[in-house]
């Protein structure tokens, strides 16, 4: 499927022509899973990419407004939805632009406020009311659910890399985080907090986007971040304002190691510079866990 700006361009015609004045351009990182273009300077176009990222737009349509009335931080408020057509075969978006740069090292003033903001975010989504929502499964690829759902692949890339990481150890990390369930009431979950879908604006945190894979179940997918951008220090800070009690801590690393682990596995051959990052985040998952 090929998702352009002449696509976005007819269909904002046909379907919502009191913007077709208005100029469209690709964002500079679209995503995997929706290509986003801007509309003007304060509307956003989001498509998705594939049949399997089609249900995301009717999750985001629905609870985007409920979670937008609850959060204190700013999230993607959709204010427009678009029918598929014989050229674009599903529903689509429109949203508020919000303002802000993808999180980065070089933006954030200080990691301790941006581990408390971000903990204080996820637990003003977790105190949600939930009922109704989406239960962990194939539609937001299990974010949420039991860690188990990934035991095969995990165990396949940690035996594939025993040459460079200690396979025992990796191998001990991952079944502590399957040792444990969530048994609490389902909680909303964000399901990819990672730093393309955290704003930043004058060194703070300031917005968060991209709930395309939101659901309800185990918070523990959200805290992965923890040991793929936070230092130590701000990774105890974020732990410690959570309140997660240390299997669902353990379940978290578990999500950071089953991402970082099918990462490395499947670009270490074509892309070193993806490798590495996924290779420096295992590196940080055994010391932490070492000490």
């Amino acid at each position: 499927m090929i998702i352009n700006v002449d696509l976005v361009a007819r269909l904002i015609d046909e379907q919502f022509p009191e913007w077709s004045h208005l100029s469209i351009k690709p964002v500079k990182k679209g995503g995997n899973d929706n290509r986003t273009f801007h509309l003007g300077d304060h509307l956003s176009v989001r498509l998705p990419s594939a049949a399997a990222y089609a249900p995301q737009v009717e999750k985001e349509q629905k609870w985007l407004p409920i979670f937008a009335e609850k959060l204190s931080l700013s999230v993607s408020t959709p204010i427009a939805k678009g029918n598929s057509n014989k050229e674009y075969p599903w529903s689509w978006s429109i949203y508020k632009w919000l303002k802000g740069d993808p999180l980065s090292h070089n933006n954030i003033d200080n990691l301790n406020h941006l581990a408390k903001d971000l903990a204080s975010f996820l637990k003003e989504l977790q105190a949600i009311d939930a009922s109704g929502g989406p239960l962990a499964g194939q539609h937001n690829f299990y974010r949420g659910g039991s860690l188990s759902i990934y035991n095969e692949e995990s165990r396949n890339a940690i035996e594939n890399n025993s040459d460079t990481f200690d396979g025992g150890l990796l191998s001990e990390i991952w079944s502590l985080a399957l040792d444990s369930e969530w048994e609490s009431e389902p909680v909303w979950v964000h399901g990819d907090i990672a730093t393309g879908n955290l704003l930043v604006k004058d060194g703070k945190l300031c917005a968060v986007i991209d709930f395309g894979i939101v659901g309800v179940g185990d918070p523990s997918c959200d805290a992965a971040i923890a040991w793929n951008f936070f230092d130590d220090t701000s990774r105890e800070v974020f732990k410690n304002e959570l309140k997660f009690d240390e299997g669902t801590w353990n379940r978290a690393r578990g999500w950071a190691l089953w991402k970082a682990l099918i990462t490395y596995d499947s670009y270490k051959n074509f892309d070193k510079v993806t490798a590495e990052e996924a290779a420096d985040t295992i590196w940080t998952i055994i010391k932490d866990y070492e000490n």
